[in-house]
């Protein structure tokens, strides 16, 4: 008890300091704590018994074949080219 009341006799900037201190503290244990917990359940989890505790439901895609499309030959005559290039000047 000796101790809060030098603690509550101390300015106001010193208190709070004081409390932030204490609060950066505890949250950093508390954040040692969740990592320290999440890396071991981590590690302890079985994706494959996970997966069969779902239960889903097994579905079949069915294959969906595209027919092949021919092109037609597209063949320019030289004559045709003459004419192009002729209009182009």
């Amino acid at each position: 008890m000796d101790f809060l009341k030098k603690i509550q006799n101390q300015p106001e900037r010193v208190r709070k300091i004081i409390l932030w201190v204490i609060v950066i503290i505890v949250a950093f244990l508390l954040a040692i704590f969740w990592f320290y917990n999440s890396s071991r359940r981590i590690k302890e989890f079985q994706r494959e018994e996970f997966i069969k505790q779902l239960e889903l439901p097994k579905m079949e895609i069915p294959k969906i074949e595209m027919p092949e499309i021919e092109m037609p030959d597209l063949e320019i005559l030289e004559e045709e080219i003459e004419i192009l290039e002729n209009n182009e000047q």
